[in-house]
């Protein structure tokens, strides 16, 4: 029987590294960082679009089977996993794909407040002060903190491409299929938030270790000469600290957290309230 397959997503700097580190301790599930599936898909499709001349002798079976060929190729090596999580922020905007490839799966977007990402990415730009981060295209964009948030939150670039497709997941058709999942109770209470998403999944618990969690990648993060990008730290904990960003940019990013309001959409939410955290279904 081919493993089931789920999808992590959501914000950048928002806890879909460690949410992998976790989910992989079980010996059912494979996880890990952003892989190459989601890229693979898009030039798939591209290379079936009009654009191609040859599109016309491409059926819509053959192309449903292209694209399944991508995944069962890319991990035929997991293939005594029974659960394959595959992580990408491009799956927030390809949820009538997945319907239509994967009716049964799910996808766990990872959030946080866009201010403390925008805080968290500036932190390793400057831990990395020697190199120059390919985050940037040119001096202009990397030049001041200012000029580096804005680039980041474009339509097209790291924060802004990703916070658009979760909000189109979020208020779409298939909104009912996400969990969003706040980094900030992740990291804090990861012993509740985990049987939350075990919940969500329709999976049996798993008695995950929070003191001993492993997964590195630092040749990719070195290519990006962003070192750290996609360490986990041993131990699951929530680090308190001042921002570094200027008051102002803070101020700016500090309100667009739209999922706090779900009036218009079937998103199931782990959120915090004063005294416990739930699953909004």
């Amino acid at each position: 029987m081919p493993p089931k397959i789920h999808f992590i997503s959501g914000l950048p700097r928002s806890g879909s590294t460690l949410l992998g580190a976790l989910l992989r301790q079980n010996p059912r599930f494979h996880a890990s960082m952003t892989t190459p599936v989601g890229g693979l898909v898009n030039r798939m499709l591209e290379a079936m679009s009009e654009d191609n001349e040859f599109s016309v002798f491409i059926t819509p079976e053959q192309k449903r089977a292209l694209i399944l060929a991508i995944f069962s190729t890319f991990y035929q090596s997991q293939a005594d996993k029974e659960v394959i999580f595959d992580t990408n922020r491009l799956w927030c905007s390809k949820l009538p794909l997945i319907q239509e490839l994967f009716p049964a799966s799910k996808v766990i977007c990872c959030v946080r407040n866009v201010a403390w990402i925008m805080d968290s990415i500036e932190r390793l730009v400057r831990k990395n002060s020697f190199d120059v981060s390919r985050l940037f295209n040119n001096p202009t964009e990397r030049a001041t903190v200012y000029t580096r948030t804005e680039t980041l939150s474009q339509r097209g670039r790291l924060v802004g491409f990703s916070y658009n497709a979760l909000k189109e997941a979020f208020y779409g058709e298939y909104s009912s299929r996400l969990l969003l999942v706040d980094y900030d109770l992740l990291a804090q209470i990861p012993d509740k938030v985990l049987p939350l998403i075990y919940q969500f999944l329709e999976e049996e618990p798993f008695n995950h270790d929070f003191e001993n969690v492993e997964y590195n990648e630092p040749e990719f993060d070195n290519r990006l000469n962003l070192k750290g990008l996609h360490t986990v730290r041993p131990k699951v904990e929530f680090q308190h600290r001042q921002t570094i960003l200027p008051p102002d940019l803070f101020t700016q990013f500090n309100g667009l957290s739209f999922w706090t309001n779900t009036s218009n959409s079937l998103a199931n939410l782990i959120v915090a309230k004063p005294i416990e955290v739930t699953v909004k279904s």
